[in-house]
């Protein structure tokens, strides 16, 4: 009795870590993620620069002017909504985002808890394809669930302020929705959600692969005390943002088809629809637009999330002692 109370206890701690590891995250990388939608969304403003262009059979040899346009990169997207929105626009979507994290982690363990033991009846136990599948169902229910919140959120992030208009808030943007296009277009982009579960069990995968090399490393065995805790809790740092980095690199494309299926209005109506038109009419670059941002923005997130969620474990299990 005592040790399935323990068990509990142990789990809502996690739970509870997790949930503040993944808000204080959110908050201090919500302007990179706005950057990111922004860089994803087909509505960007793209800059018209003029390349000369040389006409050999002139007498004069002076140069024609071509004009192309090209993508707008992190900085100057970063500088637009500065100049033209304000500092408070970075955090648009914010709210949704505070209110979608806590219990999206929360079921996500869950989740994967209880896949972990069906499948461990079934594979053998603890194995690398009982992670991958308990990652991959822990994703699917959560997508599923969590969807509307984080169309919501898209949709604010996507929204540009206008002088003299005042911006929607989450019930607003909510309400907006539902007026518009009813219960189904809060799951818009959800078919591009499940085609991003692939980037949760690379990202596993790499992980578990990395881990397991650091527990074997001649470092973990020959130092002791602080220093192994401190070396580890790098490590696992290090193997956290390398795995998450190589997952979003091979997977990024989703995310760009899924912000164009959650824009308003537009002509993106299904994900294989919305990867040909994409395709054909800006070329394979636009599916890696906001790439940098995503990048940048993983890494300090994963640092934050991970000490964060160490950090209350810690005191919490020592206090709880």
């Amino acid at each position: 009795m005592a040790t399935s109370t323990q068990q509990k206890e142990n789990t809502l701690l996690h739970l509870f870590a997790g949930g503040c590891g993944g808000t204080v995250g959110a908050i201090f990388t919500c302007p990179l993620e706005v950057i990111k939608t922004r860089l994803q969304s087909s509505r960007l403003a793209l800059q018209t620069v003029y390349y000369p262009q040389v006409h050999l059979g002139t007498i004069s040899g002076a140069g024609m002017v071509r004009p192309t346009s090209v993508t707008p990169g992190l900085l100057q997207v970063l500088k637009s909504i500065l100049e033209k929105e304000g500092p408070k626009s970075l955090f648009r979507g914010l709210g949704p985002n505070l209110v979608g994290v806590a219990p999206s982690r929360a079921v996500y363990f869950a989740c994967y808890s209880k896949a972990k033991e069906q499948f461990n009846g079934i594979f053998a136990p603890n194995s690398n394809i009982v992670h991958i599948f308990s990652a991959g169902s822990a994703a699917f229910i959560t997508n599923t669930l969590m969807n509307p919140i984080w169309m919501v959120k898209t949709r604010m992030q996507l929204e540009r302020k206008v002088r003299g208009c005042q911006q929607m808030n989450t019930l607003q943007c909510a309400r907006h929705v539902y007026q518009t296009e009813g219960v189904r277009g809060f799951y818009r982009g959800l078919t591009a959600s499940y085609a991003g579960i692939s980037e949760t069990i690379i990202c596993f995968a790499i992980y578990e692969s990395l881990k397991k090399c650091l527990k074997e490393a001649p470092l973990a065995s020959s130092t002791n005390g602080t220093e192994k805790k401190s070396a580890s809790f790098f490590g696992l740092m290090i193997a956290a943002a390398v795995s998450k980095g190589c997952a979003s690199c091979i997977a990024y494309p989703h995310e760009v088809i899924r912000t164009r299926l959650r824009e308003e209005g537009t002509k993106y109506k299904s994900f294989i629809q919305t990867a040909r038109l994409v395709l054909r009419e800006e070329g394979y670059l636009a599916f890696y637009r906001g790439l940098l941002a995503q990048l940048i923005r993983q890494i300090p997130n994963t640092a934050i999330v991970l000490s964060t969620y160490e950090l209350i474990v810690y005191l919490l299990g020592d206090h709880a002692q």
